[in-house]
């Protein structure tokens, strides 16, 4: 879409990046839970659009995340066609990364379509990770 033709919001979301402030108790461990119930994104294989809840858990290290760039971050993925799979674990590797927090969640909890609901879940606890058979 050509950049005039944009609405004011279509404009800040296509420029979303996501802005890291310092955590300012880094002394004590504490836990933030985010949830975003409005989430979309476009299937890969039809095009068509996917609805979820997606929800972050976090204790932070010496960075948090500043809610209001999550939200446009989150946003920008409402013209991106994507699996479920693989945008749950692009949004947990960017928070990963740029957070670097003593514990992380990304859950993808989307709304059922031709009768299949799909939960995703990428965690840094060990209870997740699938034993080699």
């Amino acid at each position: 879409m050509l950049d005039f033709l944009m609405k004011y919001g279509e404009k800040i979301i296509k420029k979303a990046v996501l802005e890291i402030w310092d955590n300012p108790h880094p002394e004590r461990d504490y836990e933030i839970n985010i949830s975003f119930p409005e989430f979309t994104c476009l299937c890969p294989r039809s095009g068509y659009p996917d609805f979820a809840t997606i929800k972050i858990n976090y204790i932070p290290d010496k960075k948090i995340v500043e809610l209001k760039s999550l939200k446009l971050y989150l946003n920008s993925f409402r013209t991106t066609y994507i699996s479920h799979e693989d945008v749950t674990n692009v949004i947990y590797t960017e928070l990963e990364k740029k957070l670097r927090p003593k514990f992380l969640e990304v859950i993808g909890d989307f709304n059922p379509r031709g009768n299949v609901k799909t939960i995703v879940r990428v965690c840094s606890d060990s209870k997740v990770k699938v034993e080699k058979v």
